[in-house]
């Protein structure tokens, strides 16, 4: 019998790395398969992530996903087989902006244009982890300035987690509403669209699915999960997030090394 607090969810939104995937970047069959139940049931599920489109389709396609999924934190609207609804690029003076403050830090520097993953160095300590995360290579760039006026995403990467947490609150003060500066992880900050952002996005996805926002649910792990924790009518955050994303969330789940997503779905969307 299903919990009499159960909340009526008809849609899962998923972010991915720290959340639907494990460490490795696998998907474990715990969660394939709780996937498979909630479908079973007449729910769906969608996937908002800090990655790129073409990052998320081989997780629709082994999932069965057929709804509308968000890459670049909802910068990009693409249908299940890639195909782009709408995009929210950066302006070109808040790219400059931004390019001409991060040179004065030692961070990794992506840009991610025309469909490309873009950097000066091909040989960063983060870009391994970046490939097997996507699942391809990035363009090794002499400078990024051809790409400017049609920027998705900018990344600073690097192991001052400090650093970074530092250069998001400054980096946020200035730009203000110009884009949307928040950590994916703790060694990723992302600089996106203003309205690339995941509380924005559930709410369209929302749309595209003919879904009441109050049935959805989001489901997460990091400081950029908060804007659709604040969207959903159901927030769950992942076991290992940090205190301040745990206590934005309704539920707590466990790790995504721990199968946490699934233990949600089958806990608190399906009631079994």
């Amino acid at each position: 019998m299903a919990s009499p607090d159960l909340i009526p969810i008809d849609l899962l939104v998923s972010d991915i790395d720290g959340t639907l995937v494990r460490d490795d970047k696998s998907l474990s069959e715990a969660v394939i398969a709780a996937v498979k139940r909630l479908q079973a049931s007449g729910k769906a599920i969608t996937l908002v992530s800090s990655r790129p489109p073409r990052a998320l389709l081989p997780l629709v396609r082994q999932l069965g996903i057929d709804q509308a999924v968000a890459g670049f934190n909802g910068g990009n609207l693409v249908e299940a087989d890639g195909t782009l609804i709408r995009a929210h690029r950066l302006a070109e003076q808040v790219t400059r902006e931004v390019l001409e403050r991060l040179e004065r830090e030692a961070f990794e520097v992506w840009l991610f244009a025309d469909d490309l993953w873009l950097t000066r160095d091909g040989e960063g300590p983060y870009v391994l982890r970046e490939t097997r995360a996507l699942g391809y290579g990035p363009t090794v760039v002499d400078s990024f300035e051809p790409y400017l006026d049609r920027v998705d995403k900018i990344v600073a990467a690097g192991s001052d987690h400090a650093g970074l947490e530092a250069l998001e609150g400054e980096l946020g003060e200035r730009l203000g509403e110009g884009a949307t500066v928040l950590r994916s992880q703790l060694y990723y900050l992302d600089i996106t669209h203003p309205k690339a952002n995941k509380g924005d996005a559930l709410i369209e996805l929302a749309q595209a699915a003919g879904v009441p926002v109050a049935r959805t649910a989001a489901i997460g792990d990091g400081s950029n999960d908060v804007p659709m924790f604040r969207q959903a009518g159901l927030a769950i955050a992942m076991g290992q997030a940090g205190a301040g994303v745990r206590e934005a969330a309704d539920r707590v789940t466990a790790s995504n090394q721990e199968d946490g997503l699934a233990q949600a779905i089958d806990r608190w969307i399906l009631g079994s």
